[in-house]
């Protein structure tokens, strides 16, 4: 399992690189990921976050998590990304917006570990496949959210 983090310059009491892995690493083997498996996780000022969504998804607003999956199918006017020979399962990136995670830990009045492992579990069931556009599919990666923040919790601390 390959597990690239990068802490953007600018992002201050932000939990240690090897705490944020470790909680990657129980998602992604509680969701039956096994090691041939890479993925990046960006932890961004809120100002690179606002500005991937509007150049990304064409809102210009803030926003606390981005996924961007390399897997995903393209529309037909677009290439799919092309995947390596190599037999490792590239997922994406998960990108999240440092201050947001910190404003919504205050407003749940919870910990900013418990909200970024929140965060990480959201970007990543979506590089893995689950939306939440529609009402029925909502509440099953609701659902799935709540199962893994029960999983990981033990290494929040």
């Amino acid at each position: 399992m390959e597990i690239n983090v990068l802490i953007d310059e600018g992002v201050e009491g932000c939990p240690t690189q090897s705490w944020l892995e470790g909680i990657i690493r129980r998602v992604l083997e509680a969701q039956g990921a096994g090691a041939g498996v890479e993925l990046g996780l960006v932890i961004a000022t809120g100002e690179r976050v606002k500005q991937l969504n509007r150049d990304y998804r064409g809102r210009d607003e803030p926003t606390d998590v981005l996924a961007f999956s390399s897997r995903e199918e393209k529309g037909a006017d677009e290439s799919p990304f092309v995947q390596p020979p190599d037999g490792v399962l590239h997922l994406g990136e998960v990108i999240i917006a440092y201050p947001q995670a910190e404003i919504q830990a205050e407003e749940h009045r919870h910990s900013v570990k418990k909200e970024l492992a929140i965060l990480i579990i959201h970007g990543l069931l979506h590089l893995l496949g689950y939306e939440h556009d529609k009402p029925g599919l909502e509440l099953q990666m609701r659902a799935r959210e709540a199962e893994l923040l029960s999983y990981v919790e033990g290494g929040l601390n």
